[in-house]
């Protein structure tokens, strides 16, 4: 049975985790800031924390560039008042507050910009004011980003791809680099599922020239369950050199091991079909419970005579 949900699902975590920051109310854009340091060189780590009514809390934090705080200088020493300006295509943040040696907090203000919507809904992109302009301004969901994924003609991009594209790192040489390495690459969503789930451009060169041409379902699929080519090498070592992808992505997912296979070997069981070892691992069928039917005196039974004994409660 083959993975088919696995991007579905990995979008639908996409939007948990970035969600509640979409329905900041727009008669509220306000809110706290904090601004601490970041190891990333030449940005530090900003927070946006905005209450609502109702008890409900949004929250966004992430390294920024620095160049981008307009009248700040976060060099001085000590203690200092600030005031400064982060302007972005969807509105501009006013922010004021403290610093104490390069860290501190304060209040923000969002001032939408009246026109980023209608320039937006020109590329095809509607929806793109009200509520989730703010969003779309901490997010940085530029006119030119915007403009950049509508020329990679993608299927299922709106409004709120954008967002995830921008959140997960969904970018023109992340296409064009899938694509160069074989892949389509023109599903919104899968794109999102490649990012969360690690598929990269290496993976598919690999695949490629091992003779596979996986779809985007599997390379998701063998990405959640660890078949990664590094495993897949080591499979080849004990004589699985190119296996069904379907087939290695339930390996994973039920435990057939290099390690397993040489117990196997060990055994006698040579070289077994990729079917047969999925299911002596389903049902159980381990190198102990082998040595142990061998201690009753059962010997040189097949690997399916093994998994039918198993399933019959015979130990």
């Amino acid at each position: 049975m083959r993975p088919r949900r696995a991007v579905s699902l990995g979008v639908l975590v996409a939007c948990a985790l970035w969600g509640a920051a979409v329905g900041w109310p727009a008669s509220q854009q306000k809110g706290d800031w904090t601004l601490t340091r970041s190891d990333a060189p030449g940005k530090v780590q900003f927070s946006l924390m905005q209450s609502q009514h109702g008890g409900g809390h949004s929250h966004f934090s992430s390294d920024w560039p620095l160049s981008e705080f307009q009248g700040l200088d976060i060099s001085k020493p000590g203690r200092q008042e600030v005031r400064f300006t982060i302007s972005r295509d969807a509105g501009r943040f006013e922010c004021e507050g403290f610093l104490d040696s390069g860290e501190g907090a304060g209040l923000f203000h969002f001032f939408p910009n009246a026109q980023y919507a209608e320039e937006m809904s020109s590329f095809g992109f509607a929806g793109a004011g009200g509520e989730k302009q703010v969003t779309l301004a901490i997010e940085d969901v530029s006119l030119k980003f915007a403009q950049e994924m509508k020329g990679e003609h993608l299927e299922g991009l709106d409004i709120d791809k954008l967002m995830a594209f921008r959140i997960f790192g969904v970018t023109s040489s992340f296409i064009e680099d899938l694509r160069t390495a074989g892949l389509k690459a023109s599903d919104s969503d899968k794109l999102v599922a490649f990012r969360i789930h690690g598929v990269r451009p290496e993976m598919v060169r690999f695949l490629h020239q091992a003779g596979y041409t996986p779809d985007e379902d599997q390379l998701v699929a063998m990405r959640i369950h660890g078949a990664t080519p590094e495993w897949m090498q080591q499979l080849g070592k004990v004589g699985y050199s190119h296996i069904d992808l379907d087939k290695l992505i339930a390996f994973r997912i039920h435990g057939v091991t290099p390690e397993f296979i040489e117990k196997l070997r060990g055994l006698g069981y040579q070289h077994p079909e990729p079917d047969q070892l999925i299911a002596m691992r389903i049902h159980g069928v381990t190198p102990e419970y082998i040595e142990k039917l061998r201690s009753h005196g059962l010997q040189n039974l097949t690997e399916d005579q093994l998994v039918s004994l198993r399933i019959h409660g015979i130990d």
